[in-house]
């Protein structure tokens, strides 16, 4: 193995832990600096090194890891919205809703009303591959006919 190959590896690795951290650690202030220091990297070579090996920022990341959670928790809990944003890592309502409607389509309260009883009797696994959120570029992807 050579020099190039095996420091691929290595950042690779360094990567699949940066992204296990923000899977932990979805709840916590985290941010691209404070990332890259845990794992000894730059910012900007970090942001570079992920996106190109998971097709999404790190901010990009977390922000679905986050969105994923909340909608599990409107789901299933009777936290108000606004706990449910605090819970899951923001620390802006406005930012909060505003990243949700864009990854789910559509606010947070109108998604625990419509999520209420559609997911009753399936296995979770089924219900969290079917609710996962979409970004825009993901969906024109899956249909390349759409503009």
């Amino acid at each position: 193995m050579d020099d190039a190959e095996a420091r691929r590896l290595r950042d690779l690795a360094l990567l699949r832990r940066v992204r296990d951290r923000m899977d932990r650690e979805y709840a916590q202030p985290l941010d691209v600096a404070a990332l890259a220091r845990g794992v000894h990297l730059s910012a900007g070579y970090l942001s570079r090194q992920f996106k190109a090996a998971y097709g999404e920022s790190p901010y990009s990341y977390l922000m679905t890891r986050r969105v994923e959670r909340a909608m599990a928790m409107l789901r299933g809990s009777d936290l108000t919205v606004t706990e449910v944003c605090f819970a899951v890592g923001f620390s802006s309502l406005g930012t909060f809703s505003t990243r949700f409607a864009e990854l789910v389509g559509m606010p947070p309260s109108a998604y625990r009303r419509a999520a209420a009883g559609a997911a009753a009797g399936l296995p979770s696994c089924v219900v969290k591959r079917a609710t996962r959120p979409v970004r825009n570029r993901e969906a024109r992807r899956a249909h390349p006919g759409l503009p």
